[in-house]
């Protein structure tokens, strides 16, 4: 059997594009010799993750255990209790309490602040040679989650590292340096929050969400403590990381196609679907993965029961079926809608929030600056696979 997707090709880092359009090419709903399915078409992705048979429930999975530490050690007993690993009835549960700190009313009152803080960071990076992403696509959003959440701005540093490390456990291969640091990281993170958390139980309670959810709503319902730990460390990873991704790997694209970026400054009103856009033509996020608990037909193929499955985003997102042109960033695409923030029951709860602090940020840098250009044509990027994300992004820009 061809491996037609190997997780560690030197051909997919690369050039993914051209590799993902191969597979898509020649074996679109793909059975890996390393032991799992692999899907690239937009369709085929967009009804797995809309299955009732695909499952997220990795922790009870003891392989995928095992190689985070065992289904006893802290992060896999973290992620047990995660939303984004809940399926059926656990997951509508936890994600109806959750949700109650993501209402449009609760995004639009963080509108002024995003303004004002993507406005301060502009502020200190004034024009020249910058890093955009140290000088604002990473403090941003983690200001702005870390208002969110209610952490103090102080502590908010060692929670991103501490979430830093816990976050790689979704990558389909964790080294044992990753399982020990993410090991190490989760039961600290749970204690500082344990903590924070009992001084605001004498407090009134605040708009923050870990101040709504250790309320019980409208029913009377509640979360666990333990359940709050361990959304909250969920919820902190990825509304940084996907934002952060989002911003720079979108100002790179604008800046790599000129002639969308020119539409983009003649045309501000385009910044919704541009934003949509940007997600779909290098998405933040690579990969979802998930269980079959029966079989399930997928295009001409069926995967039993039991099998693992990953779908690709990025491959997806340039499907030439779906949309035209795909490797052409248009801004003025409507359909179909992008899968950058997943598909079904588990569609992003924070995608308003980050699409928000994105269209923000780059309405302020074209405002501000009428060149922007890339100082170094050698890019690097981070190692964690799934989140796609630069080191750096070194622009020049000129007021």
């Amino acid at each position: 059997m061809t491996a037609l997707f190997d997780l560690n090709d030197p051909a997919l880092a690369a050039d993914r594009f051209a590799y993902y359009r191969r597979l898509r090419e020649s074996d679109p709903v793909h059975r890996s010799p390393f032991g799992y399915w692999v899907l690239s078409r937009y369709d085929d992705v967009d009804a797995l993750l809309r299955a009732p048979s695909a499952s997220s429930n990795f922790p009870a999975d003891p392989g995928w255990a095992m190689i985070r530490g065992g289904p006893t050690c802290p992060v896999v007993k973290s992620t047990s209790k995660w939303m984004l690993m809940q399926d059926g009835q656990a997951h509508r549960r936890m994600r109806r309490l959750i949700a109650r700190v993501f209402t449009p009313r609760s995004i639009d009152r963080m509108r002024p602040r995003i303004q004002h803080v993507v406005d301060q960071l502009l502020d200190g990076m004034g024009d020249g040679e910058v890093d955009l992403i140290t000088g604002l696509a990473l403090p941003m959003p983690i200001l702005v989650v870390g208002e969110l959440l209610g952490i103090p701005p102080e502590d908010r540093a060692k929670c991103r590292d501490w979430t830093d490390k816990v976050g790689y456990v979704i990558d389909p291969g964790v080294t044992p340096e990753r399982r020990i640091a993410m090991n190490k990281a989760e039961p600290e993170f749970r204690a500082y929050l344990l903590e924070l958390m009992d001084s605001r139980r004498a407090a009134d309670p605040e708009h923050d969400l870990l101040s709504v959810l250790m309320q019980p709503d409208a029913d009377g319902e509640r979360l666990t403590d333990e359940e709050i730990v361990a959304n909250i460390l969920l919820i902190f990873n990825a509304g940084h990381e996907t934002t952060v991704n989002l911003i720079a790997n979108g100002m790179l694209a604008l800046l790599q196609q000129p002639e969308a970026l020119r539409r983009l400054r003649a045309d501000p009103g385009l910044m919704p679907t541009a934003v949509e856009e940007l997600s779909r033509f290098d998405p933040p996020v690579q990969l979802a993965a998930r269980i079959m608990t029966q079989d399930t037909p997928i295009a001409d193929k069926v995967i039993p029961a039991g099998e693992t499955v990953l779908v690709l985003f990025d491959a997806a997102g340039r499907d030439p079926e779906r949309y035209p042109d795909p490797d052409r960033l248009d801004l003025g695409r409507t359909e179909p809608k992008s899968l950058a923030f997943s598909s079904g029951n588990h569609y992003c709860l924070g995608a308003v929030l980050g699409k928000l602090e994105a269209s923000t940020a780059f309405t302020e840098l074209l405002a501000r600056y009428p060149r922007i250009e890339l100082a170094d044509e050698q890019l690097h990027w981070h190692s964690h696979f799934n989140l796609r994300g630069l080191t750096k992004l070194p622009v020049v820009l000129h007021k």
